[in-house]
């Protein structure tokens, strides 16, 4: 089972960062997620979620990341674990450290597109959750 950790990083518009995983992805390449990847070794799963943003978009959260919820996948083998955090950062702020693209997208634009196994149904509960209100 492989525990990965990702972050739903929220500028001051409301706007989700995303990343478009590229075709050299290992898993489910040409598909959007959020920032995130494996949990290393010795690694909580918040410091793996704020180390992956860190050298995935070259952004951090503005402060502590907070854990939105852990979700089980054993079709996929996934432990993911989705924190979320804000971000005074803009567009310009991102250096793509992994990926196709690595965009901050307005919330009424985050779904309908194709996503990583499992990440749809969190980020629909995110959009609509007193977590992601309190942050805009």
């Amino acid at each position: 089972m492989k525990r990965v950790a990702c972050t739903f990083l929220v500028d001051t518009s409301g706007a989700i960062l995303l990343q478009l995983r590229d075709e050299h992805a290992p898993y489910y390449p040409d598909v959007w997620g959020l920032p995130g990847g494996e949990i290393e070794p010795g690694e909580t799963p918040e410091q793996g979620a704020a180390r992956e943003l860190l050298e995935e978009s070259a952004l951090r959260a503005d402060g502590p990341l907070r854990l939105f919820v852990r979700q089980d996948l054993p079709e996929h083998q996934r432990e993911k674990h989705y924190f979320y955090g804000v971000t005074r950062a803009t567009q310009a702020d991102v250096v793509l450290g992994e990926g196709a693209a690595m965009v901050f997208v307005p919330a009424a634009e985050v779904l309908g597109r194709p996503f990583t196994p499992g990440s749809a149904e969190v980020i629909e509960r995110f959009l609509a959750s007193p977590e992601y209100a309190s942050l805009r």
